[in-house]
């Protein structure tokens, strides 16, 4: 009979990925447990008898956040260190929770959020930048697949937490939500360290090309291949982001209940943490953006799908292609950003990554909010449809180019 080991228990794709990328897939975890007070805002803002217009005051303000933070935390990774920039952005973020709680008013509301969303959203780079410190260009995608795994499994078990504590009193999620960031922040003081030097030949001419560089964004906006990408995986991003935004309302317009609207985020998260880990093992072997490409399809089929149905079923089975590829396109996009960037501008470049995000989330609750409600809801399961798909061809087309630039990289 074999033994069964710790080691065995550890999905294969993931086993040869160092400590510090376990210390901070765990650290996301915890802190992902804590993601309650966001899902839960607008009931926790009807509770304190704010109307629907001065809710969306302080929702855009969460949506601002999302700009701001990862430019800075972008800077600050590069600047001051990966470790220092998360820690200013869990406390941060944990403090302005209090803040948001005991506010007495809606711009003070609207500012609390502003902060959660802007210091929380630094830590993104910085983690980002540090995972590729650590892990070679081979096992990046494998490193930010890990990552994201974190991610929905913390925010699976978040949903029902979250659902359960409201029920109980809204102040216990911003204890929880809080108390997750400070034992995260925890986390990375006591057991995560900066890298003192780069390890290869990026240390030796860092500082000249840093001084050349400057510490802004610069280096990032010369980069032409870069400034292709990104674009492509925001588009990416926005048709991903419609499933958080324009999936709820089109389960309100059909007649049915907000537990369906439960239902099907729990199937996105069972599907996600159960085939996350073997389909990055078995897609590993191929180009990465071709998979990107393929899994960039899915979704945006899977989301105009959306607009077929009228019942449980057809959401479910839109539900299950879009998160199949979400399951395929797991750390490419970030693994890629972090090949194309220099040792000493990792931050910035995750940063840019970070802000493309952010933007295509505040995009999605803008511009496709106001086009489900103004043009319909056909015109932007459409737009979804055309332009995920295209920027997915598109972002296929630039795998001889990455490559190229990748292995001109390690030639280097």
């Amino acid at each position: 009979m074999p033994t069964l080991t710790a080691s065995s228990l550890v999905p294969s794709s993931f086993r040869d990925l160092p400590s510090v990328v376990w210390t901070i897939f765990a650290g996301t975890i915890v802190n992902r447990l804590g993601y309650l007070v966001t899902p839960f805002l607008v009931f926790f803002l009807a509770a304190r008898g704010v109307t629907g217009a001065e809710t969306s005051y302080v929702l855009g303000a969460l949506g601002a956040g999302n700009l701001l933070g990862p430019a800075v935390g972008g800077i600050l990774a590069d600047r001051i260190g990966r470790r220092p920039t998360m820690l200013i952005g869990l406390i941060g973020a944990s403090a302005a929770q209090g803040a948001l709680f005991l506010a007495p008013g809606v711009w003070t509301m609207a500012a609390a959020a502003l902060l959660i969303s802007a210091a929380g959203s630094t830590v993104s780079p910085a983690a980002y930048a540090l995972l590729a410190d650590a892990v070679d260009s081979e096992r990046r995608r494998r490193a930010y697949a890990l990552f994201g795994w974190g991610v929905n499994i913390g925010t699976a078990v978040a949903g029902v937490l979250g659902g359960y504590l409201a029920a109980r009193g809204y102040w216990l999620l911003f204890v929880v939500d809080a108390g997750s960031m400070l034992a995260y922040a925890l986390v990375v003081a006591v057991r995560l360290k900066d890298p003192k030097s780069a390890k290869s030949v990026d240390d030796q001419v860092g500082k000249p090309q840093e001084r050349k560089d400057g510490i802004g964004y610069g280096v990032v906006f010369r980069d032409r291949l870069a400034l292709l990408l990104l674009p492509l995986f925001g588009v990416q991003l926005f048709v991903y982001s419609l499933t958080e935004v324009a999936l709820p309302l089109a389960v309100h317009d059909s007649g049915l209940s907000p537990a369906v609207y439960g239902a099907m985020a729990a199937v996105n998260a069972i599907l996600v943490v159960a085939l996350q880990p073997f389909a990055t093992a078995r897609l590993s072997m191929y180009p990465q953006l071709a998979v990107q490409g393929a899994g960039g399809t899915l979704i945006a089929g899977g989301v105009a799908l959306t607009g077929l149905a009228d019942g449980v079923v057809g959401y479910t089975v839109s539900v299950v292609v879009w998160s199949l590829g979400e399951v395929v396109v797991a750390g490419i996009a970030a693994g890629v950003v972090a090949n194309l960037a220099p040792a000493h501008a990792r931050g910035r470049y995750q940063g840019a990554f970070s802000w493309t995000w952010g933007l295509a989330r505040f995009a999605a609750l803008t511009l496709g909010v106001a086009m489900y409600t103004t043009l319909g809801p056909s015109v932007l399961w459409w737009t979804a449809l055309v332009a995920g798909t295209a920027a997915a061809v598109a972002t296929a087309a630039l795998t001889t180019r990455v490559n190229a630039r990748t292995a001109h990289e390690l030639a280097a």
